[in-house]
């Protein structure tokens, strides 16, 4: 078993790009190609799920469930999507991924420099994030 629960962080703007990739020691790891392809691939999945879902107002795919892994996803108001690749069974992802919005909006939106829409340069987001995924390693450790 891996040291994290997560094993990669994705952040898709609202047109399918992607904005940011983090890899946290999966085991296959991915080349920048393949973390763009897994990113549009996410985009469309969402995108078709909303418009075939038979209950009203669904707002696309919260959570893929695989033998391997799990996949949870937050799709904020704007269209940014969040989504975490994970271990089977990691508690409180859902949790994590609005925290991880939380440091987008005050670190990546509040930061004059960033261009809309464009990949993530931020060393602020990129220090505080990191600071989050570890207290979630350590409280993982623990379960």
């Amino acid at each position: 078993m891996a040291l994290a629960a997560i094993y990669n962080l994705f952040i898709i703007n609202k047109s399918g790009g992607l904005i940011y990739y983090k890899d946290y020691g999966s085991a296959g790891r991915m080349d920048t190609n393949d973390s763009l392809r897994l990113a549009s691939l996410w985009h469309s999945m969402h995108a078709i799920s909303q418009q075939l879902s038979p209950t009203p107002g669904c707002n696309g795919i919260d959570l893929l469930q695989a033998h391997n892994f799990d996949l949870h996803c937050f799709q904020s108001l704007t269209g940014t999507k969040f989504f975490v690749v994970c271990e089977t069974g990691a508690p409180n992802m859902e949790m994590l991924l609005k925290v991880i919005y939380e440091l987008y909006t005050d670190f990546v939106l509040k930061n004059p420099f960033y261009e809309m829409e464009m990949p993530i340069r931020c060393e602020l987001f990129d220090h505080n994030l990191a600071q989050v995924i570890q207290k979630d390693r350590v409280a993982l450790l623990g379960r």
